[in-house]
């Protein structure tokens, strides 16, 4: 029997919560840069020669999702340069609209690694939450000549029928709570992020009927660079299955676990987090 942590009951809380902080300036910039027909929107923080990607989740943006890696990352690792990005159509990477379709992470992971080859890292490692993980395991499998360290969580290569329960069950905004609702309405405003949110369901749910619900689970064997995995025990949107299964198909990753943890564990449990990825690219 496949079990659904907080069962589909609770849907929204801790699911897609996102950092309603304000990023402070320091060492912090934010640029844009274009990549193919796009003007990239990207949040820069160190400047060591190294370089990680921080690949936000469903609708997300650097600042939307990764205030505490931005911020905390660079105490930890010295010698990189933090990159957090607006995929297209995603924060300020707008015009364009988003285009949704089967395609959409795959196209994600070209977009990716062309702005770190435009931002001149010809390698970087990869830090993915949720969406951004199934796009990190695309771009390391797709490049891996460039992906050096790969870290994903709250992620998965394929939809599980009950998981499209979860997307219908998490469709409507208007039942979230406005602390839930807030980060995304100040992004996209509250006429237009229900709309993008919907699309992103049925995008999902597109993938489930056209590609059998496999998003890359082909590409797993490819995935060669080291590979963290960490995982939230009560994630309400990842069916545990998921877990055994990237740990079977991609050699030699490794896994961490957050007991208490649900989806978002880099913002719940960030300077914890922020430590286990440093020590994790530092022993590489």
């Amino acid at each position: 029997m496949i079990r659904v942590a907080n069962s589909f009951k609770t849907p929204i809380a801790g699911i897609v919560r996102r950092s309603q902080r304000t990023m402070s300036s320091g060492l912090t910039t934010e640029s844009k840069i274009k990549v193919e027909d796009v003007n990239i929107n990207y949040v820069k923080a160190g400047s060591g020669q190294k370089a990680i990607l921080l690949m936000p989740g469903a609708l997300g943006s650097a600042k939307t999702d990764f205030v505490p890696q931005i911020e905390g990352l660079p105490k930890f690792l010295p010698n990189y340069t933090i990159i957090g990005w607006d995929p297209p159509g995603y924060g300020k990477s707008i015009p364009p609209r988003r285009k949704f379709n089967v395609d959409f992470f795959h196209n994600d992971a070209r977009y990716a690694h062309k702005l770190m080859q435009s931002l001149s890292f010809e390698k970087y490692s990869i830090a993915g939450w949720s969406d951004g993980g199934i796009t990190g395991l695309i771009q390391a499998a797709t490049y891996p000549e460039a992906v050096e360290n790969l870290i994903i969580w709250g992620s998965n290569s394929y939809i599980h029928p009950d998981e499209v329960k979860i997307f219908e069950n998490i469709r409507d905004v208007s039942k979230w709570s406005e602390r839930m609702r807030k980060p995304m309405e100040d992004v996209y405003g509250k006429e237009e992020f229900p709309k993008l949110w919907s699309e992103w369901i049925d995008a999902m749910i597109l993938i489930f009927k056209e590609k059998d619900g496999n998003i890359c689970k082909e590409l797993l064997k490819n995935v060669s660079c080291p590979t963290l995995i960490l995982h939230g025990e009560k994630d309400p949107m990842l069916l545990a299955e998921h877990i055994p299964f990237l740990m079977k198909n991609i050699k030699g990753a490794t896994l961490h676990t957050f007991p208490d943890g649900k989806h978002n564990i880099h913002m719940k449990y960030a300077e914890d987090f922020n430590k286990i990825v440093a020590k994790f690219l530092a022993k590489l």
